[in-house]
């Protein structure tokens, strides 16, 4: 008899008048912010990747979680900074967001490149103007559009993708 008291407790509520079980939500607390806009980009140069999300913020830009001041080499933080210093107009746009940059895979020169255009590539999204884009296009059209060359692959019988070793006939 205890037995049967104990089942009795541990089976779930069942509606009366259907025999289903009733599960309940959890009740959901209304938010309150508003949604934020997220932009996410992608660009590519020779074997580097860099992926780049934008919002709303205070001009923050940061590259694989550092800022894009402690990048060492000055040529390559100059090409970075290159979208937001074209003009005013960008300089004042890029200062509206927070910027962050994840970027892997090939050499310091590819991934550099990759993070400009990924950066370019938020900004001109993040408008929705079209006075930026022709401005990036007008100034430099590899900031908008992906190179599509990739590393031809090796073959057999040579060194290289093309190279061949000489043949001799005497």
């Amino acid at each position: 008899m205890e037995e049967s008291v104990q089942m009795m407790q541990e089976m779930p509520q069942q509606s009366a008048d259907k025999g289903v079980k009733v599960k309940r939500a959890p009740a959901r607390r209304k938010s309150s912010k508003k949604a934020e806009r997220v932009v996410l980009v992608r660009s590519k140069r020779k074997a580097a990747v860099a992926r780049a999300s934008a919002k709303a913020g205070h001009g923050a830009i940061r590259i694989n979680g550092a800022e894009l001041r402690s990048v060492e080499n000055v040529v390559y933080r100059d090409m970075m900074q290159e979208p937001i210093n074209l003009s005013s107009i960008t300089k004042e746009v890029a200062g509206r967001l927070d910027i962050t940059v994840s970027v892997q895979g090939g050499g310091s020169s590819g991934q550099a490149q990759a993070v400009r255009s990924a950066i370019a590539k938020a900004i001109s999204k993040f408008s929705e103007t079209d006075t930026i884009r022709k401005e990036y296009m007008r100034y430099d059209r590899s900031l908008l559009v992906d190179d599509y060359r990739r590393v031809e692959p090796k073959k057999a019988r040579g060194p290289k993708a093309r190279a061949r070793s000489q043949t001799s006939y005497r």
